[in-house]
């Protein structure tokens, strides 16, 4: 492939096509179409004013000085319709939300870079810079002198193909559900920062094309009056596969902020066992340990190898923040000791569990004040700690990153 040049997209709507021979004007180009199947989108058809669709392979571009002349070598139709694949140029990305992958923050279309080569016509970037605004109010080169005279420059800012992810959806938009993939490499934070920033429709679009397992990684990120209007506008049996993949005591904080038919509603979709933990957190008052305690943790035995406790985690897959301690308990579920990940990572995978486990450990009632709770585990700088009913048997554990969010949002 041979690069032959570059222009911007703002330069060519308007311009003439020209039917090669007798040098007619067939009509102006309203709009582009890409086949984003490609690596890089590739033109494929011209749309001009009017409505005619020109197959793009039928058209020869010349450069004349900074235009760019269009030539049909025969007139030929396309048509776009139906193409999951197609995407206007003009229709579905000037003016419209994209997300920049690589700066992890939504920004707005001003204009579009393409690149003409030797196998056709290709979209290669996107221009979201001021500059580009004024470049399709045809005012940027005569600014451009003027700044120059102080020593200055107009804000320019290209993205490259590789790190868009479009938002726009339906007919002449990209099948958000084949896109997601790219969104889907962030970290579910930057994806709730991002969908936070859209508009309601694109917030919608975005967030069902995510899979359950990380639209409730997203949903779990997201601040609570979000949170909301999501769960507000998905169908009740959506809402409630995505909280069932969602930790409990998440799922309880969530409630709290809902309406109470919808919630009476979720809990009834959701499967039993989900059900049932959601609404035992939700019973506890609001300032006390069990309000803030998650219900997801790992219980051992003390004649578990380190061996089994390995594989019961590979079994398991638990949250990374849930490990720092595994718990271990009699055969009444009562706490008798922990063992941190890293005495199981150093000790012989033969180890019995009561050889290494630690029985002098730091634990806290469920219907403790929460002062009491943040008091223990600032003193003893701990990640977690254990939460006991007045049985001694493990009902949940604190995480330390909850505590912090918790004096952060509700003080």
């Amino acid at each position: 492939m041979v690069l032959i040049s570059k222009f911007y997209f703002s330069r060519v709507l308007g311009r003439p096509v020209y039917q090669s021979k007798e040098k007619n004007i067939l009509g102006r180009i309203a709009d582009l179409y890409v086949d984003t199947t490609f690596k890089r989108p590739k033109v494929v058809a011209i749309k001009l004013r009017g409505g005619a669709t020109l197959d793009s392979s039928d058209v020869t571009i010349l450069k004349d000085g900074s235009k760019y002349n269009f030539f049909c070598n025969e007139l030929r139709g396309k048509d776009i319709r139906g193409g999951d694949s197609y995407l206007s140029l003009a229709e579905t990305m000037l003016d419209k939300q994209i997300i920049d992958l690589d700066g992890r923050k939504v920004v707005r279309v001003n204009d579009l870079r393409l690149a003409v080569t030797s196998t056709g016509v290709f979209l290669i970037a996107v221009d979201v810079g001021t500059e580009g605004l004024l470049r399709r109010l045809d005012i940027a080169l005569p600014l451009k002198k003027l700044v120059r005279i102080f020593h200055k420059s107009l804000p320019s800012k290209l993205i490259l193909w590789d790190d868009v992810q479009t938002v726009e959806s339906g007919q002449n938009g990209l099948k958000l559900a084949a896109q997601a993939k790219k969104i889907a490499i962030l970290h579910p934070s930057d994806v709730a920062d991002i969908i936070e920033d859209l508009d309601k429709d694109s917030q919608m679009s975005m967030f069902s094309a995510l899979d359950e397992e990380k639209a409730a990684d997203v949903l779990e990120e997201m601040e609570p009056d979000v949170q909301v209007k999501v769960l507000d506008n998905l169908s009740i049996t959506k809402a409630a596969d995505v909280l069932e993949k969602m930790p409990a005591d998440e799922v309880a904080d969530i409630f709290g902020v809902l309406d109470e038919d919808v919630v009476t509603n979720l809990l009834e979709e959701m499967n039993k066992e989900a059900s049932d933990e959601v609404q035992e957190l939700m019973e506890y008052p609001e300032n006390t340990v069990g309000s803030l305690m998650a219900t997801d943790f790992v219980c051992v035995t003390e004649a578990m190898t380190v061996a089994a406790c390995f594989e019961k985690l590979r079994q398991e897959k638990p949250e990374m923040d849930t490990v720092f301690f595994l718990y271990v308990v009699d055969a009444a579920n009562r706490l008798i000791g922990t063992v941190s990940l890293r005495d199981l990572a150093v000790a012989n995978p033969q180890t019995e569990i009561r050889a290494i486990m630690e029985t002098d450990f730091h634990w806290i009632y469920d219907d403790d004040s929460l002062s009491e709770m943040i008091e223990i585990i600032s003193k003893y700088n701990l990640p977690a700690v254990a939460v006991l009913d007045h049985g001694r048997e493990m009902s949940g554990i604190v995480i330390a990153s909850d505590v912090l969010y918790y004096l952060l949002h509700k003080h």
